[in-house]
């Protein structure tokens, strides 16, 4: 059994930026996962012509699946396991058993939470007057917290190892996910309005009037033709009516 002294996890943490840059249909994340496990492996290259860590390191490169930016809590996880002797029978079931939990989890704490919540407060600060200051701020708190979350999901599975589920169980964690729903919903019905009433603010007279008539046209047809028509494929048909529109007028 090894252990190693000062993992370097600011080594593994830049390379998880890139664990989507070898995306295959195969493996999906795994090639990635297990370039940015490697670094917390070296330890092991010491005896037995590094035997065990080359096996380590495939096995880090492996299957799996999981939200990019929590894909980390398996990266430590695994590593510890490796250190501490783990067979890899069980280095193996752990990094299964952690893809559906952390894909789910990073989904409602990301994609239905922190993106939109924080998109949404952005749109907000436009149609109140903040501009680019909005769109700054955004990309500053954005990222903040996204990279946060990738640093405590790296810390938390190597200091955890194969006792990673207290990490995922931990009561902060447990109402961010619970909150992330309605916060992100409060915060776009928020905008919606607002983003509506700054963008509409150019039109005036009839043009208004077709704005009014094109929003109520569409909310009638995205709900008539669900799961055939969405607001993307609107939205560009719109923008290739107006094109047309605006070339014949000239």
């Amino acid at each position: 059994m090894t252990r190693a002294r000062r993992p370097p996890l600011g080594r593994s943490l830049l390379r998880l930026f890139t664990v989507q840059g070898s995306w295959n249909y195969e493996r999906l994340q795994g090639i990635g996962v297990g370039v940015a496990e490697e670094p917390l492996l070296r330890d092991l290259r010491a005896g037995e012509n590094g035997a065990a860590y080359r096996a380590a390191v495939a096995r880090g490169a492996h299957f799996f699946n999981a939200h990019p930016y929590l894909c980390g809590l398996a990266v430590g996880a695994a590593a510890r396991a490796e250190h501490e002797g783990a067979t890899p029978e069980q280095v193996e079931r752990l990094r299964s058993a952690l893809c559906g939990p952390l894909g789910s989890l990073g989904d409602r704490l990301v994609w239905a939470g922190w993106l939109p919540v924080t998109s949404a407060l952005a749109l907000i600060g436009v149609a109140l007057g903040l501009g680019l200051d909005a769109v700054i701020g955004f990309l500053v708190v954005y990222n903040v917290g996204h990279v946060g979350l990738r640093w405590w999901a790296l810390w938390a599975g190597w200091t955890h190892g194969v006792r990673v589920a207290v990490a995922l169980h931990q009561p902060l964690l447990q109402r961010a996910a619970a909150w992330s729903g309605p916060a992100m919903a409060l915060a776009v019905g928020m905008a919606l309005p607002l983003s509506a009433g700054y963008l509409g603010g150019a039109f005036t007279g009839w043009a208004r009037e077709v704005l009014a008539v094109a929003t109520a046209a569409g909310c009638a047809l995205l709900w008539w033709g669900r799961g055939r028509l969405t607001g993307l494929r609107y939205g560009l048909a719109l923008l290739a009516v107006a094109a047309l529109v605006g070339w014949l007028w000239r």
